[in-house]
């Protein structure tokens, strides 16, 4: 039933985009805390929605999964809005709950380049992350032959990958985590960057898995 799993993308997005948001604004964790509060709830959520969706939780993991012929069109445009509008919702409800004091309500974890890092070489650095996150989650979540951990490894992937670049682009990876905050913050500069460069990353990731890295059998 459709319905069940456009609820399941919703619920998930929304539990790591207000996690992620809750984290940043409060301000004390750090990188690696950042790092480390994406990375498990990506690997719960996505443990607990797999059976349901698939767990993407991302619409350019949607949209790398539709490039690789894992989702059909009609389904991953009905994912990806269930995936905005569960972003959206956390971000009001991060918004509501972070007290004045406490971190910046006004910014909601909203990721941004770091200085004298160019809006293109932020394109780049989204494109590789993504192109890291969803060369996994197709060699584990949709993979036959894969131990069945793929929501542990996507989630320590969204982590080393936020280890990396999270200092230069706030490794937003998912164009929902940037679109969440954005919106509630009324700041949509440099749109491209985490919009445009996850896409890139996953598109690519989508497009030369079944030509190059999927096991024998599952090419298509």
């Amino acid at each position: 039933m459709q319905t069940r799993r456009l609820i399941a993308e919703f619920f998930g997005t929304f539990a790591l985009i207000l996690v992620g948001v809750m984290v940043i604004s409060v301000g004390d964790s750090g990188i690696v805390g950042i790092a480390l509060a994406h990375g498990l709830t990506i690997a719960v959520m996505a443990s607990a929605t797999m059976a349901i969706s698939g767990g993407h939780l991302n619409p350019a993991v949607t949209v790398g999964a539709y490039v690789a012929k894992k989702i059909e069109a009609p389904l991953a445009g009905f994912y990806i809005v269930s995936q905005i509008l569960g972003a959206v919702a956390a971000s009001i409800l991060a918004k509501l709950m972070l007290p004045a004091t406490m971190g910046d309500p006004n910014v909601l974890g909203l990721p941004a380049l770091t200085k004298y890092v160019t809006v293109g070489q932020g394109i780049l650095i989204e494109a590789v992350g993504t192109f890291f996150l969803m060369f996994v989650v197709l060699g584990t979540a949709y993979s036959s032959k894969a131990a069945k951990v793929g929501g542990l490894f996507i989630g320590l992937t969204v982590t080393l990958d936020i280890l990396w670049s999270g200092p230069l682009t706030g490794a937003a990876l998912n164009p929902a985590r940037w679109f969440g905050p954005a919106l509630l913050s009324a700041n949509l500069s440099n749109a491209v960057v985490w919009t445009i460069g996850p896409i890139i990353g996953a598109i690519l990731a989508g497009l030369l898995w079944p030509v190059v890295w999927a096991p024998k059998g599952e090419e298509d």
